[in-house]
């Protein structure tokens, strides 16, 4: 412990930054000095080994998260890249089933990707030494119908063109009655409807989007026309001169849109901070999470509501994006105070790291393992 005599020369605005940590503890940082230290094995492995840099990180803002969830706070999750892909759902549905998370924002390849994992599982392929692939390779892999993803191979038939079908009904009967439903509403029918069954290799609580469904948490997917089922629902509301095929036009309407999500997003969001403050857990970068956490600013400049509007109650970003010239993704929680995204006293950490190494450690702490 550095002397009493050379903490003291330190101003009050940085002695605020410093930990001072007896042996053998494992350093909460900024953490509420009520949070009590662990007695199950992974969470106490986790606070005896994930001490310092990203392994630290990690840790204060699991603590931090549980901490703000047991005083009956609550959280939004936002899932970007690949990472339904990487079954993140296995993580990601248990917090759900628990009740650790209240709201998803997914980019709509997440969503959508969620399914597929859960119709076509055992069609899934693997490759570590992905990038030693040739041009050529990749060429074969697209000819035989496996779209790749990282190390990860989507099973495009299996998948895509089995849900198909089943959406292009919905659509069709949207139209016929004068429907419009959100993007995630259609998918959840296939649950609902019983129009999909899950894969026998599969397990079904590895799905994050059956678990909201069976949990009924809201999901948004802002940017549904970048994904390939949007690319496939923009294909049928296509009547251009470069339409060959007779297939049904659709209108685009039937669908609801990005503002559409973003103004219900305003009711959710007053709704629920009435009674509790909400965190935000943002688990890479892009729309999934730059979407939602705009809703504050959103209600405080462009609805003037200003001071009626609670902040964010923490942000935690795990995310691989650095924080360099032009790298937008890699923006720390300061810069979003200039925003207005955060307030001063918001809880903010950023976690340098892949996020399927980071989550897991994140989400054992939540779940009390």
């Amino acid at each position: 412990m550095p002397s009493k005599k050379k903490f003291n020369r330190l101003s009050p605005a940085l002695k605020k930054f410093i930990v001072i940590e007896p042996p053998g503890t494992a350093g909460s940082g900024t953490v509420s000095s009520d949070v009590k230290e662990s007695t199950t094995p992974v969470s106490t492995f986790a606070e005896r080994t994930l001490r310092h840099c990203n392994g630290g990180s990690t840790l204060q803002a699991a603590l931090w998260l549980k901490d703000h969830l047991d005083r009956g706070g609550k959280l939004v999750v936002t899932i970007a890249g690949a990472l339904s892909s990487f079954q993140v759902g296995v993580t990601l549905a248990e917090l759900i089933r628990k009740g650790k998370v209240h709201l998803v924002s997914a980019t709509a390849a997440n969503h959508e990707e969620s399914y597929y994992r859960y119709v076509a599982h055992s069609h899934y392929a693997y490759i570590p030494r992905y990038t030693e692939l040739t041009p050529e390779q990749e060429a074969e892999l697209r000819d035989a119908g496996l779209r790749r993803i990282t190390d990860t191979f989507l099973p495009e038939d299996e998948s895509v063109r089995i849900m198909e079908p089943h959406l292009l009904k919905m659509w069709k009967d949207a139209q016929k009655n004068g429907h419009r439903f959100f993007p995630h509403e259609y998918f959840r029918r296939l649950f609902s409807e019983g129009l999909i069954e899950a894969d026998p290799m599969a397990n079904e609580n590895d799905c994050w989007a059956y678990a909201a469904y069976k949990k009924k948490i809201p999901i948004v997917i802002p940017g549904f026309e970048d994904s390939t089922m949007g690319n496939i629902f923009a294909s049928y509301t296509y009547g251009g001169k470069y339409r060959t095929e007779k297939t049904p036009l659709l209108d685009p309407h039937i669908i609801k849109t990005g503002l559409e999500y973003f103004t219900w997003m305003y009711d959710w969001y007053m709704e629920t901070a009435k009674t509790a403050p909400i965190a935000f857990l943002q688990l890479g970068g892009g729309i999934a999470a730059d979407f939602p956490i705009c809703i504050v600013p959103s209600l405080k400049h462009d609805l003037k509501l200003h001071g009626n509007v609670r902040d964010w109650g923490g942000f935690v970003e795990i995310g691989s994006s650095p924080m360099s010239y032009g790298s937008y993704s890699g923006a720390g929680g300061k810069e979003k105070i200039t925003w207005d995204k955060l307030a001063t006293t918001s809880y903010y950490q950023i976690i340098q790291s892949d996020v399927t190494v980071a989550f897991p450690w994140v989400a054992a702490v939540l779940l009390g393992l």
